[in-house]
């Protein structure tokens, strides 16, 4: 079976799950009911393990907790949804700590430090490890309570409208999207670039009005946004990776059952390590797939990308702003930074 037609089935067997317990459970109305918003299309698999954790709470808790899932800034952009959640208008929340989170968490985008992940095993090993632990008492600080598990939003590459990204010198001047979080900005700035904030829901629009040339996402998105419709060029840079918080209103989670508390938990943990796999899986096929669709691959060496960042002061600004006890985890996981 292709990824695709992988991807498909996982989405066609949580529906069908759903409607079924839906049907099922339809004649009591749910005790409890939260709303869980964030910014990626139906057809993500962050989407489709989402709405299965959602069935199985549904039946898990005999039809007393309903999750309704708004994926695709249904609810409103980043930066409004992460208001809703801090006020409690809205339960839960899943996004980067790189994006609007760290408006209010500024550790929480240290993950996203340009250049830092040789490969998966190294995320995992940092973000589900001493690292990972530690953000997220950051962020239960402030009202918002995470769950133990990231999910994957893959490692981030350039596109452009106008040349391939071959060394850091074709990243000065360019005009490009990033999603609204000083690490991107900052980044980008680093390289001479002119980032441009705009959240995801605005980004197509941006790149075909030509608002902006280029932007960075990972390659699922790329493919499920469409965006290779008004893009030319995909520079596989993997300067970032990625992932998302799931996230709930402190006093919202603290009002529900112990018990329906942990079946919540346990699931959306489970589904977010099976996103995981999906995404792994899936993106080996994006490629080729994207390529299909007209969308002009190089590969880039990596160092002088990162030497440029260290020239630049990069590191040890960020450094200072996150401060020694969050950097000296990091660098435990990833070496040293310089």
């Amino acid at each position: 079976m292709n990824n695709r037609r992988r991807h498909f089935t996982v989405a066609a067997l949580a529906g069908a799950t759903t409607l079924a317990l839906g049907t099922r459970l339809a004649r009591a109305e749910a005790q409890y009911t939260f709303r869980i918003g964030f910014n990626l299309p139906e057809s993500h698999a962050m989407t489709v393990r989402i709405k299965e954790a959602a069935a199985k709470i549904l039946e898990q808790t005999g039809g007393r907790m309903e999750l309704r899932v708004f994926p695709n800034n249904q609810l409103g952009g980043d930066t409004d949804m992460l208001s809703q959640v801090r006020s409690g208008g809205l339960e839960m929340f899943m996004n980067s700590g790189i994006n609007v989170l760290s408006t209010l968490v500024p550790q929480a985008s240290i993950y996203g430090l340009g250049f830092i992940f040789p490969d998966y095993a190294t995320v995992w090993k940092t973000m589900d490890g001493e690292l990972g632990a530690y953000l997220r008492a950051q962020i239960l600080k402030v009202g918002l309570v995470p769950m133990d598990k990231m999910w994957d939003n893959g490692f981030r590459n350039v596109t452009t409208s106008t040349k391939p990204i071959v060394t850091p010198a074709d990243l000065k001047g360019l005009k490009i999207r990033v999603p609204v979080g000083p690490l991107w900005t900052s980044m980008f700035k680093a390289f001479g670039s002119a980032p441009a904030s705009i959240n995801f829901s605005e980004i197509y629009s941006a790149l075909q009005t030509k608002v902006v040339d280029g932007q960075e996402t990972p390659l699922a998105l790329i493919y499920t946004a469409n965006l290779f419709e008004v893009q030319k060029y995909c520079s596989l840079t993997n300067h970032m990776w990625d992932g998302y918080f799931c996230l709930a209103n402190k006093r919202a989670w603290d009002q529900l059952p112990a018990d329906i508390r942990d079946v919540m938990a346990r699931n959306l943990n489970a589904a977010a390590l099976l996103e995981r796999e999906d995404l792994a899986t899936a993106n080996l096929s994006y490629q080729k797939q994207l390529a299909a669709k007209g969308l002009v691959f190089n590969q880039p060496a990596i160092p002088p990308f990162k030497e440029a960042l260290k020239e630049a002061g990069f590191y040890r600004e960020w450094r200072t702003k996150y401060g020694e006890e969050a950097w000296a985890l990091l660098e435990k996981s990833v070496g040293k930074l310089g």
